[in-house]
């Protein structure tokens, strides 16, 4: 179930989705109740990152009025594997620090999904993995990763308190798209670093997780293995965007 404030924040999601399509090549659906599930995995492995493998619904066709409304001047057909489909099946694969959660060798992960996957084992279409207290913005390491993904990539970061263990990186340069909460106003080079982390301590709380971390700040972006940024659209359960419909001005 996605709760209302969650519904009113995808809202705000794709309306900037909408506003910035010439910016992307492609687009992406994912299913709000999707993204409950993904943000429940990564509450539960804070501070860990989690690696999550994730297929399309064949059954699940983006709807041609939203596809026609979405797609930007830039846009290319056929760009990526999954592409026209909603993401439907999702699989948590590895968690761990950012060293060791990046994609695993299939061989390794084939006999672990065999048995409710079938053939496909551990090869999945898209995959997302979490950056806890970083911004949602692909590192040298994601990029070189991404290299082996037949669909998109994506990141989904979140901002959270206490920090000890994972403090929140900075300086980290690129687009970020925020789901709910909003950026972080950095504080001023050269402070002491008490009145930095009473800066960073004052941010909103979206909520608590089950680790007892206090939620500040969630964004999601994606982005296809060529270095482009792909469009997330957010819908329900009858492949419509929340806050549909869109208008042109």
């Amino acid at each position: 179930m996605v709760d209302d404030w969650l519904s009113s924040a995808l809202a705000d999601y794709n309306q900037v989705s909408f506003d910035k399509r010439d910016s992307y090549s492609a687009l992406i659906q994912m299913p709000g109740k999707l993204l409950v599930e993904l943000l429940s995995w990564c509450f539960q492995s804070l501070p860990d990152e989690i690696l999550v493998g994730m297929d399309v619904d064949p059954q699940r066709q983006v709807i041609p009025e939203v596809s026609e409304l979405f797609l930007g001047a830039e846009s290319r057909a056929d760009m990526f594997a999954g592409q026209g489909y909603t993401i439907g099946e999702a699989k948590v694969v590895n968690r761990g620090n950012s060293m060791t959660v990046h994609h695993l060798p299939e061989e390794w992960t084939d006999e672990i999904f065999g048995a409710d996957r079938g053939p496909r084992g551990g090869r999945f279409t898209h995959w997302l993995h979490t950056h806890p207290n970083c911004p949602a913005i692909p590192s040298s390491a994601d990029a070189a990763a991404a290299q082996w993904t037949e669909g998109v990539d994506m990141i989904l970061g979140v901002e959270f308190s206490p920090e000890w263990g994972a403090p929140w990186v900075e300086g980290v340069e690129g687009e970020r798209r925020m789901v709910a909460g909003t950026k972080r106003s950095e504080p001023e080079q050269g402070g002491s670093w008490f009145r930095r982390r009473m800066a960073r301590g004052n941010r909103p709380v979206l909520g608590k997780a089950v680790t007892g971390h206090s939620i500040h700040g969630i964004e999601l972006i994606a982005f296809h293995r060529t270095g482009v940024g792909i469009n997330v659209i957010f819908v329900d359960d009858d492949d419509l965007p929340y806050g549909w419909p869109f208008t042109t001005e």
